[in-house]
């Protein structure tokens, strides 16, 4: 009977003691963010993601491209080269519902980032939250794009690089795949944040694709 009550009070302080450690790692498992899959970066995503069609005076296409809502009011982002010297640009989303009337409020040739804004919708917008720290080497990213109009796809790589000096400008490097078309789209990271704009290729690198940082589009906003 000793035995046992001993053996019973063991077991109960022994359970004291790794309580504290167990609610330690059950808070730090409540608190990590949620990482997402290819699938599910695309399910959460894909309705911020929009076709871009940059027109000339005479209603021919300049230029096509991809875009990214990252405010609910119409706030969006592209690659300066896809808008540059438009005269008119459309928006075709998803659903398949288009937006004209777009704005350039805001763009940089150096960084090759453009910020639009959208026209009001009553139901606002499906929007992007922007990420707020560096990339780092070998995170996995995932690449929203429209290589045709009626064609959105997603593909999967890694940070080769966080910062590479290109021609004298900073660029997140990305193994995950680009097609034409996709150039304004956004480079999502697990949490489902934007990390970068998509800004096109390198020549010289078997696919090693070249990415605008989120942080050159928050000093635009700025």
């Amino acid at each position: 009977m000793i035995k046992r009550t001993r053996t019973i009070w063991l077991a109960a302080a022994l359970a004291m003691l790794l309580a504290p450690g167990l609610f330690l790692l059950d808070r730090a498992a409540a608190d990590e963010p949620p990482r997402y899959d290819a699938e599910a970066v695309y399910e959460r995503s894909h309705q911020a993601v929009f076709y871009v069609r940059a027109l000339r005076a005479n209603g021919t296409v300049a230029a096509t491209g991809t875009g990214a809502v990252i405010g609910s009011n119409g706030t969006a982002v592209t690659a300066y080269h896809v808008v540059e010297g438009a005269e008119r640009l459309q928006a075709v989303f998803p659903d398949g519902t288009t937006a004209e009337s777009i704005q350039v409020i805001a763009s940089s040739v150096e960084n090759d980032a453009a910020v639009l804004k959208l026209p009001s919708r009553k139901e606002g917008y499906s929007a992007l939250t922007l990420r707020q720290g560096a990339v780092k080497h070998g995170e996995k990213m995932f690449a929203i794009g429209y290589p045709l109009k009626n064609t959105p796809i997603v593909t999967e790589g890694i940070v080769n690089s966080p910062k590479a000096e290109i021609n004298g400008k900073s660029r997140i490097l990305t193994s995950a795949q680009i097609a034409n078309g996709m150039s304004g789209g956004p480079l999502i990271d697990e949490e489902g944040r934007l990390a970068g704009v998509i800004s096109g290729s390198l020549r010289t690198m078997g696919n090693i694709h070249l990415v605008v940082p989120a942080s050159a589009v928050q000093t635009l906003l700025k």
